[in-house]
C-alpha cells in the first residue's frame, strides 16, 4: 500500500509540474528549487540547457559556483551539476563577483564557452570572464578575462541570431550598453554593433519577423523597476525611444529581465525575481510576450504550459 501511495504522489507530482508557474518555488528533478539565477539556455539538438547562478545553502564562500540544468520541454529540469567551480582568478579578494553566466556551442571548435560577469566586491573590475568544456554539462575550465574592446562590462546578455551568430550585451556604465558580435571561436568580442545610449542593465535581445527586439532594466540595484523595450530593422539600428513592457507601476512584476527566448513563433521573457537577503529562494519568471509588428508586451503572469515541438502554448485554469 505504501509502495502504490507513493506511486500516486510521483504521478500527481509530475502532472502538477507539467507547467511553468511564474514565481513560484521551481522543483528540479530532485524536488530541489532550481538554482539558475541570472541565467541563460541554449538549444543542443533536442535539449535545452540552462546555466545560472548557484546559490543555494551551505557553499563554500572561497568559491563562485555556475550549475546546469537540462530539460527536453521547458518544464522538467534535470540537474546536471555545478559545471565551474572557481576560486578568485583574479586576485580579487573577498567577496568577489561571478553573475550572470551564458554559455555559446561554437560549432567550429566544438566548444562549449562560457561568458559571465566578473568582478570585485566595488565592481571596479568590471570585465567578462571566459570558461570552455568539451560538453554542455562540463566540467569548465577558466581561461582569462578581458574587458570587451577595452570598455567595461558588468551586466551581460546572450544572444544567438537565426543565422547562428552570436552575440554579447553587456553594460557599460559610463557609456550606455552595447551589443557586440563575438570573434569566429567566441573566446573574444570582435565588434561592437550598436552603443544603446541609455543606462541599462539585464539586456535581451530577439530576432522576431524581421524586426530585432531588445529589453533591459534601468539601474535600480536588487530592485525591480519598470523594464523598457526598443526595436531597430538591424543590430546597427537606429533603434527606437525605449518604452514600457508592461504597466510601469507593476515593476515587471518584481523581475528583472534576463533572457528572451524564441521557441518557434513563441517569444518567452525570462526574468528573475530576486531576494538579495535569501537569494537561494529567489525566483523565476517566464512568460510568453505579446509580440510583433514593432510592440511587445509581458503579460499578467500566470501558469502555463508550452509544446516545445510547435512552440503552441496556452494558459492554464486556476
Amino acid at each position: 500500500m505504501k509502495h502504490i501511495l507513493t506511486g500516486l504522489l510521483l504521478i500527481l507530482a509530475t502532472h502538477l509540474h507539467a507547467q511553468i508557474i511564474p514565481g513560484a518555488k521551481w522543483p528540479d528533478n530532485n524536488g530541489d528549487h532550481i538554482q539558475a539565477h541570472g541565467g541563460g539556455i541554449i538549444k543542443i539538438k533536442d535539449t535545452y540547457y540552462w546555466y545560472g547562478e548557484e546559490r543555494r545553502q551551505g557553499l563554500d564562500t572561497g568559491y563562485r559556483y555556475v550549475s546546469c540544468y537540462a530539460s527536453k520541454d521547458l518544464m522538467h529540469w534535470t540537474f546536471k551539476g555545478d559545471v565551474l567551480k572557481l576560486s578568485d582568478p583574479e586576485k580579487l579578494g573577498h567577496h568577489w563577483v561571478l553573475e550572470r553566466p551564458k554559455v555559446y556551442f561554437n560549432k567550429k571548435t566544438k566548444k562549449y564557452v562560457m561568458y559571465f560577469h566578473l568582478d570585485s566586491r566595488d565592481y571596479k573590475f568590471a570585465r567578462v570572464g571566459i570558461a570552455v568544456s568539451n560538453k554542455p554539462d562540463g566540467n569548465y575550465t577558466y581561461v582569462k578575462s578581458f574587458r570587451p574592446l577595452g570598455f567595461e562590462s558588468r551586466d551581460i546578455g546572450q544572444f544567438i541570431d537565426d543565422d547562428g551568430t552570436a552575440y554579447i550585451v553587456f553594460e557599460d556604465r559610463p557609456n550606455g550598453f552595447h551589443i557586440a558580435k563575438l570573434s569566429d571561436d567566441y573566446m573574444t568580442v570582435e565588434k561592437d554593433m550598436s552603443l544603446v545610449k541609455a543606462p541599462m542593465e539585464g539586456g535581451a535581445i530577439v530576432h522576431y519577423k524581421g524586426l530585432y527586439y531588445s529589453i533591459g532594466s534601468r539601474l535600480t540595484g536588487w530592485d525591480p523597476n519598470p523594464n523598457k523595450y526598443a526595436t531597430a530593422p538591424t543590430l546597427e539600428g537606429p533603434w527606437t525611444e525605449f518604452e514600457d513592457i508592461a504597466p510601469p507601476e507593476k515593476r515587471t512584476y518584481g523581475s528583472q529581465s534576463t533572457m528572451l527566448l524564441k521557441v518557434d513563433t513563441t517569444v518567452i521573457f525570462m526574468g528573475d525575481i530576486w531576494k538579495p537577503r535569501e537569494q537561494w529562494n529567489s525566483a523565476y519568471l517566464w512568460m510568453p510576450l505579446q509580440i510583433g509588428d514593432g510592440k511587445l508586451f509581458l503579460p499578467q503572469p500566470e501558469p502555463w504550459t508550452i509544446d516545445v515541438k510547435t512552440g503552441a502554448w496556452k494558459r492554464l485554469d486556476k
